[in-house]
């Protein structure tokens, strides 16, 4: 079974038992979470219990553990203006929030 859930402003796809990385929770390590915000339920086998929200769909919750929170490598934003003697260097470094998805409801 697979479900689309919503969160941190994205949509991601997801099974049970899968690790995802998504945008930092406040949540602390090895608590258990809820995304209550649930686009779609897909059945693997032959799609006829798959249910589709408008946009949510309505008791549908996907329940997950939080592994660790953390940054992502450092990326670097290099801005230049050619003949002008501009250069800004800057780097930046994206929190996450690594989950193990439980069981989809």
């Amino acid at each position: 079974m697979t479900a689309i859930i919503e969160t941190g402003g994205k949509q991601y796809s997801v099974k049970e038992g899968e690790v995802i990385y998504i945008e930092k929770l406040d949540a602390a390590d090895g608590e258990g979470i809820t995304f209550d915000k649930v686009l779609a339920i897909l059945d693997d086998e032959n799609g006829a219990g798959s249910k589709i929200g408008t946009p949510y769909v309505s008791g549908a919750a996907v329940t997950a553990t939080v592994e660790k929170s953390g940054k992502q490598k450092k990326i670097i934003v290099y801005k230049m203006k050619p003949k002008k003697g501009y250069r800004r260097k800057q780097g930046h470094r994206q929190p996450y929030t690594k989950v193990t998805i439980g069981k989809i409801a």
